[in-house]
């Protein structure tokens, strides 16, 4: 996949702003990477507001992958 943010390691807001600036760019699936709850539950809320659906997976070590499906 192309349209991947990896914001692992910044702290909020910039993981938002990251995602937010994607979802203005692409039309397709995006996918954020994220290391920290707080990053996950903000991004999701993001995308979900926006009327988009969510998907997240936590990998082995502790970091999720969220997919933002428009």
């Amino acid at each position: 996949m192309s349209n991947v943010v990896d914001a692992r390691g910044l702290s909020c807001p910039l993981p938002v702003i990251k995602t937010k600036a994607a979802v203005e760019k692409y039309d397709e699936e995006i996918e954020v990477l994220v290391d920290n709850n707080t990053a996950l539950e903000n991004v999701t809320r993001l995308a979900k507001n926006k009327g988009f659906e969510v998907e997240t997976k936590k990998n082995i070590g502790g970091e999720w992958q969220i997919f933002i499906h428009k």
